[in-house]
C-alpha cells in the first residue's frame, strides 16, 4: 500500500500532531509513508488541489489529507471549512482513489488540540484509518470481478 498525506502548514502545532497520529495507526498497520511522500499545502483551502494531483499521479493508492481551521470572528472559517470539504470529496470522486478527510473545522484551539493529542481521539489516525479500511473495501469489491 502506497499512500501520500497531505498536510497543511497552517496552524502546525495541530496539523504536526495530526501528522504523527497519521504515521502511528499506518506503523501499526506496516504500511510506511517515505518523507518525500508527505506533501506540505499552504492551507486548507489548497489541500484538494494537491491531493486531487497526487491522486492522479498513478503512484499512490490513497491520499490522507490533514489540516485544521479554527474559528475566527469572520466568515472566512465557513467559507475555508466547506472548500476544503467538498473540495476533498470531489477529487475523491473525479480521482477513483481512497481521499481521507482529516482536516479539523473547530471553534477554538483547545478543541483543536484535543483532536491532535497522542492519544486514541486523534484524528488524524482517524484519516489514516479511513483511508487504509476503504482500500481494503475496495481490494474487496475488485475481487468480485
Amino acid at each position: 500500500m502506497n499512500l501520500a498525506i497531505v498536510v497543511s502548514k497552517f496552524n502546525t502545532e495541530i496539523t504536526s500532531g495530526l501528522l504523527r497520529g497519521a504515521k502511528q495507526y499506518l506503523e501499526e498497520h506496516d504500511v510506511y509513508v517515505r518523507d518525500t511522500d508527505i506533501f506540505e499545502a499552504p492551507g486548507a483551502f489548497e489541500i484538494p488541489l494537491i491531493a486531487q494531483s497526487l491522486a492522479r499521479s498513478g503512484h499512490f493508492d490513497g491520499v490522507i489529507c490533514l489540516g485544521c481551521v479554527i474559528k475566527g470572528e469572520t466568515a472566512h472559517f465557513e467559507f475555508i471549512s466547506l472548500g476544503a470539504t467538498t473540495g476533498i470529496m470531489q477529487a475523491m470522486l473525479k480521482s477513483k482513489v481512497p481521499i481521507s478527510f482529516g482536516v479539523l473545522t473547530t471553534y477554538n484551539d483547545d478543541q483543536a488540540l484535543k483532536r491532535s493529542l497522542p492519544d486514541a481521539h486523534n484524528k488524524g489516525k482517524e484519516a489514516a484509518a479511513a483511508c487504509f479500511e476503504t482500500l481494503q473495501v475496495l481490494d474487496r469489491i475488485r475481487e468480485l470481478d
